[in-house]
């Protein structure tokens, strides 16, 4: 494991339009507490697994449209290199035309606001898988645990985490997952992803990832957006099967306070082919939906 304080890659990156660095890439974070990437004052830290070894990307940004990029390990050349499209280079924000007050008072002030996309798959199934049918506490929790207790130190200073490797997932006991809050179901269908992890990872378009995804009982269109919105920066990726996103959307666009999936489709439908992006802005929003009785509650699946 590389510990230098010392970057052994490094580039001062020019862009094509302002970024607003911390709100594009946020949606790569599961959790303020999670491992694997940090938001601090020196920039973006992200861990990373690439085709070409494992990294540790720093991003801080110098101005409106300039990254120093500086990266540690044997994947941190290849790291430097996807910065552009990780950041949103490839994204076209343009493409939307927003119809409602909220999505263009958002992207007044959110001008630097875009799509990231990783092209890891399996860095946004995993978690995404966990985040099945849960609360955001249960999955956060389960995710921590799955990094300390199975992943690896990320190389350079930050001394972040690296995803379990799919090849050690694929042969975890159930027993392991259910002492972290995973019930068989998700535990299941992490082990079967992590079997398939290099099919997956080969799909070579967003509609090649999607048909993959899909293809996997226990895929559904929720989980394959949440994945397709990150790994491959899709627009229109919206999350059908959501427990917020559909009263969100309907609030903001509709001033009703509750609505189903298919409310929500409905009113996103004069932005089909950006419904993913309207999906984000308004997560980015500030609008806070009212609230009518408790939350869904926490349970504790590993004492069961």
């Amino acid at each position: 494991m590389i510990t230098s304080t010392q970057p052994q890659y490094q580039e001062l990156i020019e862009l094509s339009a302002p970024l607003e660095l911390a709100a594009t890439l946020w949606p790569l974070a599961h959790g303020t507490g999670d491992p694997t990437i940090r938001f601090a004052a020196d920039g973006v830290w992200r861990a990373m697994r690439l085709a070409q070894g494992v990294a540790t990307l720093n991003l801080r940004q110098l101005g409106p449209a300039t990254l120093r990029a500086r990266a540690w390990g044997p994947g941190g050349a290849a790291a430097i290199s996807m910065v552009g499209e990780l950041v949103g280079e490839l994204d076209d924000p343009a493409a939307l035309a927003p119809q409602h007050r909220v999505l263009r008072d958002t992207i007044r002030r959110h001008p630097g606001l875009r799509l990231p996309r990783t092209r890891r798959l399996m860095d946004a199934l995993v978690p995404a898988i966990l985040e099945q049918k849960v609360t955001g506490v249960e999955a956060r929790q389960a995710f921590r645990s799955l990094v300390y207790r199975h992943g690896q130190r990320a190389p350079g200073p930050a001394r972040l985490w690296l995803q379990p490797e799919p090849e050690l997932l694929a042969g975890l006991p159930y027993y392991r997952l259910h002492a972290m809050g995973v019930e068989r179901r998700r535990a299941d269908l992490i082990r079967v992803v992590a079997r398939n992890a290099a099919r997956i990872e080969s799909a070579a378009t967003p509609e090649a990832a999607e048909r993959v995804l899909r293809a996997i009982p226990g895929i559904g269109p929720w989980t394959a957006a949440e994945v397709l919105r990150v790994a491959w920066g899709a627009p229109d990726a919206v999350s059908v099967g959501d427990y917020h996103i559909p009263n969100l959307v309907a609030w903001a666009l509709a001033g009703e306070a509750r609505a189903d999936d298919a409310r929500m489709l409905e009113l996103l439908e004069p932005y089909r082919g950006q419904r993913g992006r309207v999906q984000r802005l308004l997560e980015a929003s500030g609008v806070r939906i009212p609230r009518f009785g408790p939350r869904m509650a926490p349970r504790s699946i590993a004492g069961i």
